[in-house]
């Protein structure tokens, strides 16, 4: 067991207080305890001048990154709430001033800052911060001028997105009033603010999602448009949001922020850029006046050309006409054939009248009344020869000659043998001065044909 002599230095095993030992020894917690009182205690408020580096945010919202300079390195976190109220996107490689105080994180022996504001360090930083987004929005494409859409002649609806109370929006109606008067839809924004960029893409979003046929009418041409003022004033609308609804949206749009001399990344993105918002009206819409006067030139322009068109007509018509032949030149020829034609025409008629006139004393000739004559009597002649050959013929003749027709009655058929005579019983004879109805009987075996009653009996 070792003992308990003074510490000479040698290694033990066991620790046992050694004579002049006047504190316990911490614990792990308690050293970092009194080590993060100690830093907060401190440096419970400073500002730290530093690039950002490895920037990220959670799916909680708050913000993680690193400030660092030559020499040196510092964790820092952001909570949710600061980080959505800051002024710009960080990006990596920005020099920044981090607001905030001292702790630290003993679950892993570090010590961080714990961001409460964060600014740019300066316009320096700025135009570093400006040149960066630009590079990376433009290598995607987002400023390409074959991507520009063409802006529509005589828009009807103009969408602006700009502060309703400002200088800008008068200037912008005042200016289309004396231009060419025009219905104008304001989407009311921040132009400047934390909140500013966000309110800017969500306008430029919502008139590109108004329907065609909707009850507010979807603008033909939008104008995003502020005022002049600071790189730092006019910064929301170098915001990437701010720059990627404004590429994406499907409606024409200028872009008129700031002054002449100020260009931001709204500008590349739009698909025409005005120096100011007054300039901005003005490319948005014609002249009205000038559209009526060009109107006119055009209408006399138009008249001048038809009734040059008209003379020039008749100049070729005149022309036309001194080529042409005279009316008896022309016609000479189809009047000599026409005299030829009704000559030989009447030659032709005379002829066919003489030989109408042979054919009819031909046809007279033949109608003479001897020929007629002749030709009736052979007629009369066949007639007689027909009518005694019906006499001969006829069924009346033989009873003239003292004959019986026999006919069977009710049928009347001819009965013509005495087996027919029994099979019909009753009968009727016709003679030639009429006829007599009788009935077949029997007697002493021979058959008699015996008057119907109430008739003569007949043998």
């Amino acid at each position: 067991m070792a003992s308990s002599s003074p510490d000479d230095g040698t290694p033990r095993l066991v620790a046992n207080e050694m004579p002049g030992d006047n504190a316990a020894p911490f614990t792990v917690s308690e050293l970092s305890g009194r080590l993060k009182r100690l830093v907060e205690g401190e440096f419970g408020h400073v500002r730290l001048r530093g690039e950002i580096s490895g920037y990220k945010r959670a799916a909680s919202g708050h913000a993680y990154l690193c400030l660092k300079d030559e020499a040196a390195v510092i964790d820092g976190v952001m909570w949710k709430g600061q980080a959505a109220q800051l002024p710009f996107a960080p990006q990596d490689g920005i020099e920044v001033i981090a607001t905030g105080r001292l702790t630290t994180y003993p679950g892993r022996s570090k010590y961080q800052i714990v961001i409460e504001r964060m600014e740019l360090a300066g316009e320096g930083a700025l135009m570093a911060l400006f040149e960066k987004l630009k590079a990376q929005l433009g290598a995607e494409g987002l400023f390409d001028s074959a991507a520009k859409k063409r802006l529509p002649f005589l828009p009807q609806v103009i969408g602006v997105v700009t502060s309703p109370t400002g200088a800008v929006i008068r200037d912008i109606l005042h200016r289309l009033e004396d231009r060419c008067p025009t219905r104008v839809i304001v989407w009311p924004v921040q132009v400047q603010g934390p909140t500013a960029a966000g309110q800017i893409a969500a306008a430029v979003r919502g008139f590109d999602t108004i329907p065609e046929s909707g009850p507010v009418p979807r603008p033909d041409l939008v104008i995003v448009a502020r005022g002049g003022g600071s790189i730092e004033d006019l910064w929301a609308f170098n915001e990437e949001v701010v720059v990627r609804a404004i590429a994406a949206c499907s409606i024409p749009i200028i872009s008129a922020v700031g002054h002449e001399t100020d260009t931001g990344l709204s500008d590349y993105a739009a698909d025409l850029r005005a120096p100011t918002p007054t300039a901005a009206a003005e490319l948005a819409v014609p002249v009205r006046a000038d559209l009526i006067a060009t109107l006119q030139q055009m209408a006399s322009r138009m008249e001048r050309c038809a009734r040059r068109y008209h003379e020039r007509g008749r100049e070729r018509l005149d022309a036309l006409v001194r080529l042409l032949p005279g009316r008896d030149r022309l016609l000479g020829p189809q009047r000599q054939r026409a005299d030829e034609a009704g000559a030989r025409l009447d030659l032709a008629l005379e002829r066919r009248v003489a030989r109408a006139r042979t054919e009819l004393d031909r046809t007279a000739g033949a109608l003479r009344p001897a020929a007629l004559d002749h030709r009736l009597q052979a007629a009369r002649d066949r007639l007689n020869r027909t009518g005694r050959l019906l006499d001969s013929l006829s069924p009346e003749g033989p009873l003239k000659r003292g004959y019986v027709r026999v006919d069977a009655r009710p049928s009347g058929a001819v009965v013509s043998s005495a087996a027919e005579a029994k099979r019909a019983g009753a009968l009727t004879l016709h003679f030639a001065d009429g006829s007599v109805d009788a009935r077949v009987e029997r007697s002493g075996g021979k058959t008699y044909a015996s008057p119907a009653p109430e008739q003569p009996s007949l043998l």
